[in-house]
């Protein structure tokens, strides 16, 4: 049994095997990819699949922590590609993990948002090793039909009305930018508080506490309690707004002016990778910086690509669903970065849930 297979076996619970018919196990490369389960649909790699004389297996992660730890422990040398955050990328080449991807092979990647091009992100020393892949934003989500006007972040540390009927993100990078924004603390500063500015940051935080629902962590139980009114505001993702929009409830969703939450992941390529598989893999790279897969992202999403390559092929209302229709949104994004004291940021998020 070779290495693939063994890997195909291990992973058997949680992967869904050749994302092909039966025939294509005799295919000349077999790519794996570790991603997120929305990204890799059937329908959307069909179009690569029949065009190439390759083979997909996926396995799905659960979030971006996970999949560092399975490469940390070994599992570079079994995966061809993966999907990190635009911001992590930093701890895979710092564990040495990655190689630079030859843009030269990647030709839609020409096509990147100059917001993508000209990050630091995911870049060392001039070379990427994390492609921009698809973005998008956090918002705050709620019930029109529940609420007097449009929300911004005071409404989580401010005023009475709404006190039990709010919700936050159980996640602390978050949280914690959420509260600095509404402090009026820069971006510049943001991500390298002092002590000072953290101990601010939790006298609002505690004052978030005593007004809110919840910290959510499954967007589906969110969705619920939106749907049932038992929130009526959150910091969100988007799909809550159009899933409850499709079945008649009135959402709204508001990008504050103070700022809102940027996020972009990636593809990168495992170091040691090389030869067929390789070409192989970048290959893959180019088709999901393109405009076929773009076009289904966006439809079927509704995610947005990095690339321009789909966005022609939209409608005016699919673009707007997706933000691309004005990329000046992206003016007031603030973009997660790693603080270089997290573990103390991950200890007051803590401290205040349990307080």
């Amino acid at each position: 049994m070779n290495r693939r297979m063994l890997l195909q076996s291990a992973l058997a619970g949680t992967a869904l095997g050749a994302l092909a018919p039966a025939t294509r196990a005799l295919a000349a490369t077999d790519i794996l990819w570790m991603t997120w389960e929305n990204l890799a649909k059937d329908d959307y790699l069909a179009p690569f699949l029949d065009a190439h004389d390759v083979s997909l297996t996926k396995t799905f992660i659960g979030t971006d922590d996970e999949q560092f730890a399975k490469l940390r422990a070994g599992g570079a040398s079994s995966v061809d590609l993966i999907t990190p955050g635009l911001d992590k990328v930093e701890f895979y080449t710092a564990s040495d993990l990655l190689q630079p991807i030859d843009f030269d092979k990647v030709p839609n990647a020409s096509l990147l948002y100059d917001t993508f091009k000209q990050t630091p992100l995911g870049k060392v020393d001039g070379e990427t090793y994390g492609i921009p892949f698809y973005w998008g934003i956090n918002p705050i989500v709620y019930r029109a039909d529940l609420m007097d006007e449009e929300p911004d972040w005071s409404v989580f540390f401010e005023g009475d009305k709404y006190n039990g009927k709010l919700a936050m993100r159980d996640y602390a990078l978050e949280g914690i930018m959420i509260a600095a924004m509404y402090l009026g603390i820069p971006e510049s500063e943001m991500f390298d508080m002092d002590d000072k500015q953290l101990a601010e940051v939790k006298r609002v935080l505690m004052i978030q506490k005593s007004k809110l629902r919840t910290y959510w962590n499954s967007i589906s139980d969110l969705t619920n309690l939106f749907a049932t009114g038992e929130v009526v505001c959150a910091f969100s993702w988007v799909p809550p707004y159009y899933d409850l929009r499709d079945k008649g409830i009135d959402m709204g969703m508001a990008k504050p002016e103070a700022g809102v939450i940027g996020w972009c992941d990636t593809v990168a390529v495992p170091k040691g990778l090389e030869g067929d598989r390789l070409d192989a893999t970048l290959e893959l790279v180019n088709y999901l910086l393109g405009p076929e897969y773009g076009k289904m992202l966006a439809v079927g999403g509704p995610y947005a690509q990095s690339t321009s390559a789909a966005r022609d092929m939209l409608s005016p209302e699919e673009q707007s669903k997706i933000f691309v229709d004005d990329l000046s949104v992206m003016d007031s994004f603030v973009w997660k970065k790693n603080p270089p004291r997290y573990n103390e940021w991950v200890a007051l998020w803590n401290e205040v849930k349990a307080s």
